[in-house]
């Protein structure tokens, strides 16, 4: 028996309709899952050393690691309104992104995931041994009574400039690891602050005009090495020196985004306090939107 016309035509709205439904459930599917997505917490990780972590600034809610809850990491989350995994810890190398710091706590890569959508980090002061140099610049008489570390470092060919050199791979391999573990996530780099301006401000900080300015380039210099494995390595970097010039170690305590040898506020010394960690989270939040 032969269909009708009208039978044919029921036939083919019914399948017409029964196609365009189904192409509207796939069409509307990954929207929906994306929509989900959108309204979930960014997930942040924040991984590095004690220019992170925020010595001794109250509250320290990780005493093992020196890590207050207004260090920049905090400061920034709140900002972006993100869900914040912070394994920021004092003295940390990069070698401690991937053994166990102190002998007992996890790999800071751990924290990395694939949903991962943040990382920040600011590392590289331990592994070239800055506070050690920033020591070894302290001289408590006027010149010329003391010994001059910038005459030193010139003497024995510059050992710390030297050293940030060679580091520079290294940062740039770790890098590459946090891409491999985090592929999803946008990374953020912190470099190191202002400490001391030119020339010093010898005796409220005693350091030498010449040993302050030596002091600050090697800051600099790291700073240069984190900014350009940031560009070579799809990272973003964020000048925190530019945000705390005016406000170093020289300043008024009142002014002061980093703690001089002796600190006015409760900080590590020549550490962010918790007003250079508003400041600098600030900026790692905005650099995260962009």
């Amino acid at each position: 028996m032969r269909p009708t016309r009208a039978r044919t035509t029921a036939v083919m709205t019914a399948a017409l309709s029964a196609a365009a439904l189904s192409a509207c459930v796939l069409a509307t599917a990954p929207a929906a899952s994306a929509s989900s997505k959108a309204d979930e917490p960014l997930e942040y990780v924040a991984i590095g050393d004690s220019f992170a972590a925020g010595p001794l600034i109250p509250d320290q809610n990780q005493l093992s690691c020196l890590r207050s809850n207004r260090n920049y990491p905090a400061v920034a989350a709140e900002a972006l309104g993100a869900r914040l995994t912070d394994v920021s810890c004092s003295g940390a190398k990069v070698s401690d992104f991937s053994g166990r710091q102190f002998g007992l706590l996890p790999p800071q890569y751990d924290a990395l995931k694939p949903s991962t959508d943040l990382v920040t980090l600011t590392i590289g002061g331990n592994d070239v041994s800055l506070v050690a140099t920033a020591l070894g610049c302290v001289n408590l008489l006027p010149k010329p009574t003391g010994i001059s570390c910038a005459d030193t470092a010139v003497s024995k060919g510059d050992p710390t400039a030297k050293a940030i050199d060679a580091w520079s791979a290294t940062f740039g391999k770790a890098l590459d690891e946090v891409h491999r573990r985090a592929p999803n996530a946008k990374i953020v780099v912190a470099g190191y602050g202002t400490y001391i301006r030119k020339d010093g401000c010898w005796p409220t900080q005693p350091i030498w005009d010449k040993d302050g300015n030596y002091l600050q380039a090697r800051v600099n210099q790291l700073n240069g090495v984190l900014a350009e494995q940031s560009r070579a390595h799809h990272a973003t970097y964020v000048d925190t020196a530019a945000v705390s010039a005016g406000h170093d170690t020289c300043a008024a305590p009142s002014e002061r985004y980093i703690e001089g040898l002796v600190p006015t506020s409760v900080a590590a010394p020549l550490h962010p306090n918790a007003r250079g960690m508003a400041a600098f989270g600030t900026a790692v939040a905005r650099a995260a939107k962009g």
